[in-house]
């Protein structure tokens, strides 16, 4: 249970003899106490009684991926991989460039090449690794895959991007 929460339900538990009660701010790691009016020659005691809790997401919501794809983009992909006979997986990244700053880049590599510091998402034996630097630009984007005859092929859904050109190629973010 969060501190706030125990202090909200049993505000005594923090209220000094004298009556003052602290105000309290509860930060992601820290938990500040501060008293008005007190007297400075007197000593109080406070003790603070912390557990920790890992939080669990409820059984019916799992974690998103860092980097989604929707179903017609996996079997677009699929499709592609299968026609070299490799053991290839997906490396989506960023670079400096585009109408608008910086565009995304899409390659089939081995496997074998990823990095160490590389993030791995896996969709059912289908591989993606990004690398560090450009994951902080495509958290949390989509892709997506159209075979329209205007424009089809790839898009990319960025919850990033501040600005995309027309092409949606390109993108620009601030951070």
């Amino acid at each position: 249970m969060a501190f706030s929460a125990v202090t909200a339900r049993c505000p005594s538990l923090l209220r000094l003899p004298n009556g003052h009660t602290p105000s309290i701010s509860v930060n992601q790691n820290s938990v500040s106490f501060r008293f008005s009016k007190l007297n400075l020659s007197r000593r109080y005691s406070v003790s603070v009684r912390s557990s920790s809790t890992s939080a669990v997401a409820p059984a019916t919501e799992e974690l998103k991926p860092a980097i989604l794809l929707t179903e017609n983009a996996l079997k677009h992909l699929n499709k592609m991989r299968s026609e070299r006979s490799e053991d290839l997986c997906l490396r989506i990244g960023v670079k400096q460039g585009g109408c608008s700053g910086m565009s995304y880049t899409m390659e089939f590599e081995n496997r074998a090449n990823a990095r160490p510091d590389d993030s791995v998402i896996e969709y059912d034996g289908f591989v993606i690794v990004c690398d560090p630097k450009s994951l902080l630009f495509l958290f949390g984007m989509q892709l997506d895959y159209s075979d329209a005859l205007i424009g089809g092929g790839f898009s990319f859904k960025n919850p990033n991007a501040t600005q995309t050109c027309g092409c949606g190629k390109s993108f620009a973010a601030e951070m």
